[in-house]
């Protein structure tokens, strides 16, 4: 900080600097130039430190990129890990290249919307423009929460997308599926038989344990999944659940367990194609083999779901085995399977108009005459 003289014109001036660093720890420099006297130059000089002075003591504002990574190291203590591993990807391919030093309270609702609809490839479904605006919104609305915005600027912005057909196999597929699986000594079999008995998610078969399988129970406790890159952590919902061992599984586990590897513990074989994530295109392969719908594995789970609910059993026990958190979700699967519209029909007041064709030809007879 300085008042300095200097000559300009043969008329004597004055240049007064003021440095220092703001409340991020950034560099803060102003000058001015060509002031008249040095009462003038003292006041220009007090006036450039409290500017100083507020810029220390301001209340930083997250700036974007600053504020996801804070995000994301809360969502690491709660979220599985593949869950945390979409945000981080997504969001800093598309959203932090753009807003990345931008302080998160001077981005407005427009800005949301050209993020969505202009900044992104064009080539983009509405799918994944949805998702990006549905991890936007959420990592606002922490900072809501935290009081570091009075308002969620995503409000009011949607995208539309079409309802995704989700194939399923009808009873008929599966016993072709299974059995042709089993004839074939398929490497799968195992996966698939379990999955298509239990309705469980990718990552839950994977990191199932054999102490978790209760033969005396006839139960499975679900209290973690396995990720090839982290290990066993949390269920998808953070939830434990138990499903009920039918006596077919119950036979088929126990038979497997005599010949699994006494080197692991796991139930299930964990097959290259499977911890690369090739399950889906072997599921889709082999269904196609075989002349059935084209299902993907993750439709294993949602054949499990539907054909309970086709068969009568209450919405609340299989939302319990499956563990959905959100009872629209498995409302989704009531509507797949067709219970809540089934028989409907029969209660039209109109049907079938019965004719008597013997009749009409005695009363043409009858007009001949």
């Amino acid at each position: 900080m300085a008042i300095n003289t200097y000559i300009k014109n043969g008329k004597t001036l004055y240049e007064v600097y003021v440095g220092g660093h703001d409340a991020r720890g950034a560099r803060w420099q102003r000058r001015k130039k060509g002031i008249e006297t040095q009462r003038k130059a003292e006041t220009v000089e007090f006036e450039l430190k409290r500017e100083l002075a507020k810029a220390r003591e301001d209340v930083v504002s997250f700036r974007w990129s600053e504020w996801l990574e804070e995000c994301l190291k809360r969502m690491r203590m709660d979220l599985s890990y593949s869950t945390v591993m979409n945000y981080e990807s997504s969001l800093n391919k598309w959203v932090t290249p753009v807003w990345g030093m931008t302080e998160i309270r001077l981005i407005t609702k427009m800005q949301v919307y050209d993020m969505v609809y202009k900044e992104m490839d064009a080539k983009l479904t509405p799918f994944t423009r949805k998702t990006v605006l549905k991890q936007i919104r959420r990592i606002f609305q922490m900072a809501v929460e935290e009081g570091h915005l009075n308002r969620n600027p995503c409000l009011g912005i949607q995208v539309k997308v079409g309802e995704v057909e989700q194939k399923v196999l009808t009873n008929s597929e599966v016993e072709i599926f299974l059995r042709e699986a089993k004839i074939t000594n398929h490497r799968f079999f195992p996966i698939w038989f379990v999955a298509l008995m239990t309705g469980l998610r990718s990552g839950e078969l994977m990191g199932l344990i054999w102490s978790d399988v209760d033969f005396e129970t006839e139960l499975i406790s679900i209290s973690k999944q396995w990720n090839n890159k982290t290990g066993f952590g949390r269920t998808k919902t953070q939830r434990s659940r138990v499903v009920p061992l039918s006596e077919d599984l119950k036979l088929y586990l126990k038979e497997l367990k005599l010949q699994s590897n006494s080197q692991t513990d796991f139930v299930l074989p964990h097959l290259s194609e499977w911890t690369n994530g090739d399950q889906a295109k072997v599921t889709r392969e082999f269904c196609e083999s075989l002349g059935i719908t084209e299902v993907k594995f993750h439709d294993l789970r949602a054949t499990f779901i539907t054909n309970l609910l086709s068969r009568g059993v209450p919405l609340a026990r299989v939302m319990s085995m499956v563990g959905h958190s959100q009872i629209k979700t498995t409302n989704g699967y009531l509507r797949k399977a067709g219970v809540d519209v089934k028989g409907a029909t029969e209660f039209l007041g109109y049907k079938m108009p019965v004719i008597d064709y013997t009749a009409n030809i005695v009363n043409l007879a009858d007009r001949r005459k």
